[in-house]
C-alpha cells in the first residue's frame, strides 16, 4: 500500500509540473512576439538607453575605400577621333575645355592661348594623390585671378580636393521616440528639406534615411531609400534575396536597373535630365557645372553603347553591382559594398585647339567602391542579444509546451491503470463465486430422488 500512494504522489506532482510547463509555454507563444518586438523598438530608436544608440552615433563597421583609375593609353589617337582606350588604373585627368563650350569665341581664344604658354594639354600625368586631393594649377589660379567666379573653388584644383578632411554634410532624422512611424527618417540636411539641383520637385525630394540604419520589421516588399550627397539625390534600393552573414539571417538589397536611367526609359527621372543614353545620371548641376555623370563602374546595367564606345572596359554584375545586406527585423546593416563610377563627358570645342578632333564619348575617370562589415565584439554583442537570445526563447517555448504536454500524461496513464487492475480484481472475485453456487446445485440435484415416469440413462465408458 505504501509503494502505490507514493506512486500515486509521484504522478499528481509531476502532473502539475506539467501544467505549469503547458501554462507557461502557452503563455510564451502567446505573448512573445509582442514582447519581442517591444524590445527590438526599445533598442532601435534612438536613444541614450538603446542597444543601437552607440551604432548610430559612432559607427562601429570599419569601412574601405577602393579608387580605380582609368588611364588612356591612346590620348593623341583620341585628339585625332580615334575610341578611347583605357586601362584600369590611373592616372588621368581631362582639362576644363568642354565647360568653356557656351562661353564667348573671344573667351575661349583666349584659353588656347592659356593653355600654349602654361603648357597645358588635353591628357596630362598627374599622381593618383594630386587628382584626388588636389594640385596647384597655374590655369585655375589664373582663372580665379582674372575671371572671378568662374570656378566654384579656389586654389588646389582636384576631382574630392573640397571634400578633403570634411564630412557628409549635418543631417537631422528622427528619432522614433515619440513617433515611431518615423525613425531614422531624414528631416532636413544641411538645414534643407530639399534641394534645388533638379528640375521637378520629386527629384529634389530628400527621402529616406542618413544611410546609416532603416525602420525594423522588413518583409521582401521593402525598400531601402536614403539620402546621397555624393550623388546629390535620394537613392532607392530593392530587396533581391535573404541571406546569412556570420549566422545572422540577412535581406540583401541591390541597385534596380532604373535607379540611373535615363527620363525616356523611367519618366520620374525626367527631372535629373538633361539626359544621354540611360545608365547614367547628369550630375553637372551639383558638380560646379562640369560635365560631369555618375553610373555603376564600367558602365554596367547601362546601355550597352557607352561601353562600346571606349575599350577596354568589362561590366559584369560580381566586380561591379552595389549591394546592401540588412539584418530584417532591427533594419541593421550588417554587410555593405557601394560601388559608383564618375564618367566625363568629352568632345572637341571649336576655338580651343587642345580639344583636336574628340569624338564626343563619355570617357570614364575613376570609380570607387566603399565597402563595410560588422564584425568583431559589436558582431558578438548583436548576434547574442538580437539573433541567439530570440532564437533560444523562440524553441523554449515549444519545448515547455511539449514537455508539459507529456507530463501531464503521466498521472492519466497512471490513474487509467489502476482502474485496469481494480476491474481485473473486482471480475475475478465475481468469477469464482458464481463457480461455487454451481457446484452446490448440482451437488444437490444428485440428492434429489428423480420424479416418476422419468427415464434414467447410465453412462458407459
Amino acid at each position: 500500500m505504501g509503494g502505490q500512494a507514493r506512486a500515486r504522489r509521484a504522478a499528481a506532482a509531476l502532473g502539475v509540473l506539467g501544467l505549469l510547463c503547458a501554462v507557461l509555454g502557452a503563455v510564451m507563444i502567446a505573448m512573445l512576439p509582442s514582447l519581442m518586438k517591444q524590445q527590438v523598438l526599445k533598442n532601435v530608436r534612438i536613444d541614450p538607453n538603446s542597444l543601437s544608440f552607440g551604432m548610430w552615433k559612432q559607427i562601429p563597421v570599419p569601412f574601405y575605400l577602393s579608387v580605380y583609375f582609368f588611364s588612356v593609353l591612346n590620348p593623341d589617337g583620341v585628339l585625332q577621333g580615334e575610341k578611347p582606350q583605357v586601362e584600369e588604373r590611373g592616372p588621368y585627368v581631362y582639362g576644363a575645355a568642354v565647360m568653356m563650350e557656351n562661353r564667348p569665341m573671344s573667351l575661349k581664344l583666349i584659353m588656347t592661348l592659356a593653355f600654349s604658354t602654361l603648357g597645358q594639354r588635353a591628357f596630362m600625368n598627374r599622381t593618383v594623390g594630386e587628382i584626388m586631393w588636389g594640385y596647384d594649377d597655374p590655369l585655375v589660379n589664373l582663372i580665379n585671378k582674372y575671371f572671378p567666379g568662374m570656378f566654384p573653388f579656389k586654389g588646389k584644383f582636384g576631382l574630392f580636393a573640397e571634400v578633403n578632411n570634411s564630412n557628409s554634410g549635418l543631417f537631422t532624422v528622427f528619432t522614433g521616440v515619440k513617433d515611431f512611424s518615423r525613425i531614422h527618417l531624414v528631416d532636413k540636411w544641411n538645414g534643407l528639406s530639399k534641394v534645388n539641383y533638379w528640375h521637378s520637385d520629386q527629384c529634389n525630394m530628400i527621402n529616406g534615411t542618413s544611410g546609416q540604419m532603416w525602420a525594423p520589421f522588413m518583409t521582401p516588399e521593402s525598400s531601402l531609400e536614403f539620402y546621397s550627397p555624393d550623388a546629390c539625390r535620394s537613392m532607392k534600393l530593392i530587396y533581391k534575396e535573404p541571406g546569412v552573414f556570420q549566422g545572422i539571417p540577412t535581406y540583401r538589397f541591390v541597385a534596380p536597373k532604373t535607379l540611373f536611367a535615363n527620363g525616356s526609359d523611367y519618366p520620374p527621372n525626367e527631372g535629373f535630365c538633361p539626359c544621354m543614353e540611360s545608365g547614367i545620371q547628369n550630375v553637372s548641376t551639383c558638380r560646379f557645372s562640369a560635365p560631369l555623370f555618375l553610373s555603376h563602374p564600367h558602365f554596367y546595367n547601362a546601355d550597352p553603347v557607352l561601353a562600346e564606345a571606349v575599350t577596354g572596359l568589362h561590366p559584369n554584375q560580381e566586380e561591379h553591382s552595389l549591394f546592401l545586406d540588412v539584418h530584417p527585423v532591427t533594419g541593421i546593416p550588417m554587410n555593405c559594398s557601394v560601388k559608383l563610377q564618375l564618367s566625363l563627358y568629352i568632345k572637341a570645342v571649336k576655338g580651343i585647339g587642345q580639344t583636336g578632333s574628340i569624338e564626343p564619348v563619355v570617357l570614364p575617370l575613376l570609380w570607387f567602391g566603399e565597402s563595410g562589415a560588422m564584425e568583431g565584439e559589436p558582431l558578438n554583442a548583436f548576434y547574442r542579444q538580437l539573433v541567439l537570445m530570440p532564437k533560444v526563447l523562440h524553441y523554449a517555448q515549444y519545448v515547455l509546451l511539449g514537455l508539459g504536454c507529456a507530463l501531464l500524461l503521466i498521472p492519466v496513464v497512471y490513474q487509467v491503470r489502476s482502474q485496469e487492475k481494480c476491474y481485473l480484481f473486482w471480475s475475478s472475485s465475481k468469477k469464482g463465486s458464481k463457480d461455487k453456487e454451481a457446484i452446490q446445485a448440482y451437488s444437490e440435484s444428485l440428492m434429489t430422488p428423480a420424479p416418476k415416469g422419468a427415464v434414467l440413462q447410465e453412462a458407459r465408458l
